[in-house]
C-alpha cells in the first residue's frame, strides 16, 4: 500500500508533489490523459508570481512537473475512474491498473463550460477565452463579447472594462440571473452594451478572433458583429464525476473542504485542492497555495 495518490495535473496537483515528494512520501501522482489543467488552454500567463516578462501556460506546466518529478514523484499518465474505501486506505482503478494508498489528494480541477459553436476550439487560445483575469490584458483598446447572464459573466465583463474599449454582453434571455448589484454596476457601466435576447452561434477568424455570428431567440434572424474577443462565462464544470459521492460536494458541484484542516474533506485521509475546491479564485497561484497545503496535512494526517 502507497502512501500518497495525487489526482490530477494542473498547479494543485504538481505543488502538492512537489512538497509530497520533498516529505518521502513517494507519491504517485495521476495526471490524466491530458496533463497540466486548464493552463494548457491559456497561451501567455503573465500574473505567475516569479516569470516578470509572462510564460506560455503549456511551459509553465512543463516546469511544475520537472520540478515535481525531480523530488521523486512518480507520474502516471492514467485516469482514475473510481475510489473506493477499504480497510486502512483507498483502492483507485484507473483504465489499467487497481492501486492501494493510504491518503489522496484530490486535484482534479475543473472545466470550463463551451458552447461548441463553428470556430471556438479553433481559436482557443487566439482570442477565444473563458478566464478574463488570465486574458484580458491582452485586449487593451479592442472590443470584446462576455458571453453568459450569471455572476461570473457580470465580474468577467466589469473587469474587461479595464482594458477593452467595448464589452459586449450576450445573453439569449431579456434579464439576468446575476444578483441585483452586480447587475447594476454592469448596467450603469458605458463600457458595456447588453445584446439581450442573442446567442452566439459561430466565431468567424483566421490567426484569431475576427468576428461572430450572433442570432435574435425571438425572430430567429441573425447579425455578424467584429469583434476581437469571446470570453465564455457560462460556467465551469468541478471534475468529480469518478468520485460517486464518495466525498461531501457543495451546492454548485464542487468538492467541500475544511472539515478538521483547511483541504480536509468529509472523509478522512483525502484532502482537496485546486479548482475542484474553489469556485470563487480559479487562479493558478491559488491552486498551487492549496496544492502545498493539501501535501502538508496529508503528511501530518499519514503521521498521527
Amino acid at each position: 500500500m502507497h502512501n500518497l495518490a495525487i489526482i490530477g495535473s494542473g498547479p494543485a496537483g504538481y505543488t502538492s508533489g512537489i512538497y509530497a515528494s520533498r516529505a518521502s512520501l513517494e507519491p504517485i501522482l495521476f495526471e490524466g490523459l491530458e496533463s497540466g489543467g486548464q493552463l494548457m488552454l491559456t497561451t501567455d500567463v503573465e500574473n505567475y508570481p516569479g516569470f516578470d516578462s509572462g510564460i506560455m501556460g503549456p511551459d509553465l506546466m512543463q516546469i511544475f512537473k520537472q520540478q515535481a518529478e525531480r523530488f521523486g514523484t512518480e507520474i502516471k499518465t492514467e485516469t482514475i475512474n473510481k475510489i473506493e474505501k477499504i480497510d486502512g486506505g483507498f483502492r483507485l482503478e484507473s483504465g489499467k491498473d487497481t492501486y492501494e494508498f493510504k491518503s489522496v489528494i484530490i486535484s482534479s480541477g475543473a472545466s470550463a463550460k463551451w458552447l461548441n459553436v463553428k470556430g471556438e476550439k479553433e481559436l482557443q487560445g487566439h482570442g477565444v477565452s473563458a478566464c478574463a483575469t488570465c486574458d484580458g490584458f491582452f485586449f487593451k483598446e479592442k472590443k470584446v463579447i462576455v458571453v453568459g447572464g450569471g455572476d461570473s459573466a457580470m465580474e468577467e465583463a466589469l473587469f474587461l472594462t479595464k482594458f477593452a474599449t467595448k464589452v459586449y454582453i450576450v445573453h439569449r434571455r431579456d434579464s439576468f440571473r446575476a444578483s441585483k448589484i452586480m447587475q447594476d454596476r454592469v448596467l450603469n457601466n458605458e463600457k458595456i452594451e447588453v445584446l439581450w435576447n442573442k446567442e452566439l452561434i459561430e466565431i468567424h477568424g483566421n490567426q484569431s478572433v475576427e468576428s461572430v455570428s450572433l442570432k435574435d431567440t425571438l425572430n430567429d434572424s441573425s447579425s455578424k458583429l467584429n469583434i476581437d474577443g469571446v470570453f465564455m462565462a457560462i460556467g465551469h464544470t468541478p471534475n468529480v464525476s469518478f468520485l460517486d459521492n464518495l466525498v461531501d460536494l457543495d451546492e454548485k458541484g464542487y468538492i467541500k473542504t475544511g472539515f478538521t484542516t483547511d483541504t480536509s474533506t468529509s472523509v478522512p485521509g483525502i484532502f482537496a485542492a485546486g479548482d475542484v475546491a474553489d469556485s470563487v479564485y480559479r487562479q493558478a497561484v491559488t491552486a498551487a497555495g492549496t496544492g502545498c497545503q493539501a501535501a502538508i496535512d496529508a503528511e501530518r494526517w499519514l503521521d498521527h
